[in-house]
């Protein structure tokens, strides 16, 4: 059977949608059971609502502090019984109760190839650092701050003439690609998140041109 997700959104949805155009042209086994999203203006919402995929909203405000959204939060995604959650421009932190009610379940996509410039201004930090290469990681979600084990990586040129904003974008398209690569790869028994990290497969192979390959994260065999 298809892996079923569950997937966390803020904004448009643009991973997203690559995950559901992946999963149609039947490139990867998985099903979307849920979308949830912190806020109810979140385009990506309308694009789940389109394609007849259920759909939560689970606003902060709406809850008196932080600890009853983060219990809100779970029971939202526990719902759907998923067997993997992926955060896609999610931008809260994911608190303790559900990082422990999924634990080795929940994959992120970063725009840098970590452990390089974690956080939430990733491209504007590799501009300014001046780098030549940059990209996008896929990582299991620890409780820090885009630490978790890496399980593959995109690379992307820096090019001169390169902004924040210019960068971002073609990351966003090695996203695009790499992360149904990875649900996909999960969803086979290619890469195995528990009890550790385990990579079965020697390389994803290449997105768009671009190198992607498979990092362990400590303690990984």
């Amino acid at each position: 059977m298809a892996l079923k997700l569950a997937v966390l959104i803020s904004g448009r949805g643009s991973n997203l949608a690559a995950i559901q155009r992946e999963i149609e042209a039947g490139r990867c086994h998985a099903q979307i059971g849920i979308v949830v999203s912190d806020r109810g203006s979140a385009a990506g919402l309308a694009f789940a609502a389109e394609h007849g995929l259920a759909t939560a909203v689970v606003p902060m405000r709406a809850h008196p502090d932080r600890a009853a959204w983060d219990r809100a939060l779970t029971e939202a995604v526990a719902a759907s019984q998923p067997e993997l959650i992926v955060t896609a421009g999610f931008m809260r932190i994911l608190g303790a109760p559900f990082l422990e009610r999924f634990a080795r379940r929940i994959i992120n996509v970063h725009p840098a190839l970590l452990p390089l410039f974690p956080g939430t201004r990733a491209p504007a930090l590799a501009i300014g650092a001046g780098v030549r290469l940059s990209g996008c990681s896929v990582h299991v979600v620890d409780g820090g701050m885009d630490s978790g084990p890496i399980i593959a990586q995109s690379a992307v040129p820096v090019l001169p003439a390169d902004s924040a904003a210019s960068l971002h974008e073609r990351i966003q398209r090695a996203e695009h690609a790499l992360l149904p690569r990875v649900i996909d790869a999960i969803a086979r028994g290619a890469i195995a998140l528990e009890p550790e990290l385990s990579l079965r497969d020697s390389i994803l192979g290449s997105a768009d041109g671009m190198l992607t390959f498979p990092q362990l994260g400590d303690g990984a065999p």
